[in-house]
Order: C-alpha cells, then structure tokens, then sequence
C-alpha cells in the first residue's frame, strides 16, 4: 500500500460524473487571487497522477487542488492513497464510466463515495442538492461538515438570478446575509454549479466576495470544454470535444439552444464507456434533441446512429439529420454549414477525435475569408 500524504494545509479533491477540471480551475483561480497553491494539471486525473502530484506539493504552497477521476471502483480509494484530502466536492453523480461499474447509477455513486469514505473524516464536503443521484452518496458515517450548492432546490450556497451575459453567465449568491453578484467567462448552467461548488471551497476558507468574484472572473477556460469561436456575420463555433456523457452532452445542447443564431446545427459524436447502458444513452440523447431548439443533428460515429434514431422516434424530423463514420465526409458537411448567423456545436468523447475536426474546421473557415472575432 502506497504511503499516504497528510497534509494540514487545505487539500481539496473533486470528483463527480462531470464538471470536474472546471470546478477545479475555477477554486484554484480563487485561491491564486491571495494564496501561492498546486493545482492538478488540466484534466490529467488518474490515480497514478495522484502519485505523482504528491511528490509535486511542497510547503510553500498553501494549499492543493486536484483532481480526483474514476474509471473504476477503487481508484478513489487510490487516489486518496496518495493525497488525502480533508475539504473535497462530489460535482453529480451521472452515467459516466457506468459500463465500468456494473451498469447502474448506484454503482457510479458507491465508486464515488469512496471520496467521502478515504478523505478526512472531521474534513469539508460538499455536494449537489439538485442531483436526485447524489442522494445515493454514502455520507452518513462522516463526520465532518456537509454542505450543499443548488439552484432550483434549497441550498446552503445557492444561485439566484441566473442570466446569460456576452461571454459567460451571471448570477447571485447570498453570502454573509448579503446578496453577491457573480460572473464567469462561460456559458452553460452546468458552469454554474461548478461555480457554486468553488465559492463553497474559498467561503470555507475565509476568501471574500471581492476575492471569489475577481478569482471567478479571471478563470481561464480549459481547452476544447465549451469554448465558443465567434466569426463576423454571425457564425459561432462551440468547441466541446474534451469528453462527453449524457449529462455532459443534454448540458451542451441547453448552450446551444441559448445561443443566438438563426441556425442551429449539433454535430454528436459516440459516447464511450458507456458499457451496456450504451444504447439507451445514446437513444435518451436524441430524445433530448427532439426537445431542444435545434435545427439540425449530425452525428459520427456508428454507436451514435442511436442518437439519430432516438431524436426521430421523439419527433425530430428524419430531413434535418445526417449521419456520418468517416472525418472527410463529416468535415466536408461542416463547411458546407459555415453561414452567416449559424451556430454549431461539436461533442463527443476525446477518444473520437471531434477536436481534431474543430481544428479543421477553423483553419478552413479563416482561409476561406472567415474573420474570427473572440
């Protein structure tokens, strides 16, 4: 058993189905604001990292963020072999990695509560009282403080006056018996949970409302996780090729439909390690395509045909779909879409490769007169 680093600076760990790194970036952007730390890099999460990371942590830093993935049950538990923390964040508990793991969302929540079981017990956790499967989580042996984030449920940090901004998302939280305004350089509502889960971190930690608006405002984006392209006459390219899961990809097509444009185009790729919740997962996307303000889908890959399939039995029209298992004939298409006032979204897991076509794409587009704006 590999020796555990204690450590009696703040080490907090996050995990969860999805919004890990973000959640990650954004308190380790609150805490640069006054405070020297480590932070994990980008979304390397595995438990060997963890190994690694506790070799990297050294006593000027006054505290360390990371990153805790789940590929399997027990690599929690390794991970806080390595590092353990005594303030950690569980983001969700959705269907990622679930063929790993049995096939069930209990399953994912067991995996995860290894977090709350390894991690300091007297330690700060908390968790999201708006995800019914977070209710699975197994907390009631800790013995430390728990506390909840939300927007539509009450919670001890909770947003309030959510709104899109140019650029990010606005909202309030009441701190301190005070109403605080907040921004974040980041579309999507998903974002704001991650950040709700940030400001209970640095608010844990005695940072203030200016320190934690300023740390937010200043998060830098990580590569490829929603990233939003804008290009004159209005045509929009969202890069969120990083990963995907349904929940990850339903949060994506929430931006889309957010987003202004007069055409709106979905470019899904497969999801893995789905196991043999698969079908069903891609099938209960396209329902949620159906639902969205889309105007049309694309997928690739042969597993996410089944996206296709289950937006057209809820009612999305076979005309405005293509289907697509080849990059050349995909990025072909997408060029062919580059209009004015259009917006189009590319997700799928990393292995697919989608960030290689948003490459592509943009390449293509600026040698084709396309001026990019942001």
């Amino acid at each position: 058993m590999p020796k555990t680093l204690i450590l009696s600076k703040p080490v907090i760990a996050i995990t969860g189905s999805a919004g890990k790194t973000t959640t990650k970036e954004m308190i380790a952007s609150i805490l640069r604001t006054r405070w020297r730390i480590f932070a994990s890099y980008r979304s390397f999460n595995q438990h060997t990292c963890s190994a690694h990371n506790a070799k990297r942590i050294r006593p000027f830093h006054r505290a360390a963020v990371l990153e805790f993935g789940m590929g399997a049950r027990g690599q929690i538990r390794k991970h806080c072999q390595f590092i353990q923390p005594n303030m950690s964040v569980v983001t969700n508990v959705g269907t990622a990695h679930i063929g790993n793991v049995g096939g069930s969302v209990h399953g994912i929540a067991q995996a995860k509560s290894e977090l709350i079981k390894y991690m300091k017990q007297t330690g700060y956790l908390v968790t999201n009282a708006d995800d019914l499967n977070s209710e699975l989580l197994e907390t009631k042996a800790f013995q430390g403080t728990i506390v909840t984030v939300g927007i539509h449920k009450k919670a001890d940090f909770q947003a309030v006056n959510i709104h899109y901004k140019k650029g990010g998302m606005g909202f309030d939280v009441q701190l301190d018996k005070k109403l605080q305004s907040f921004y974040i350089p980041i579309y999507g509502e998903h974002n704001v949970y991650n950040a709700l889960n940030a400001i209970a971190i640095a608010h844990a930690l005695g940072f203030t409302s200016k320190e934690i608006r300023s740390g937010l405002a200043s998060y830098k984006r990580t590569p490829h996780r929603l990233n939003v392209f804008r290009y004159g006459r209005g045509l929009t390219l969202i890069d969120d090729s990083c990963s995907a899961n349904p929940n990850a990809v339903r949060a994506a097509l929430d931006v889309l439909s957010k987003m202004d444009g007069e055409t709106k185009i979905a470019v899904l790729g497969t999801m893995l390690a789905m196991g043999k919740y698969s079908s069903k997962a891609h099938e209960e996307v396209g329902k949620y395509v159906a639902d969205a303000d889309i105007d049309y889908l694309y997928t690739y890959g042969k597993k996410a045909r089944l996206i296709a399939s289950g937006a057209i039995r809820s009612g999305f029209p076979a005309n405005r779909i293509r289907m697509f298992e080849t990059e050349a004939t995909l990025r072909r298409s997408i060029l062919a879409c580059l209009k004015p006032n259009t917006v189009i979204l590319l997700k799928a897991s990393h292995k697919i490769g989608l960030e290689k076509t948003v490459q592509y794409v943009k390449k293509r587009a600026k040698s084709k007169g396309w001026k990019q704006l942001t």
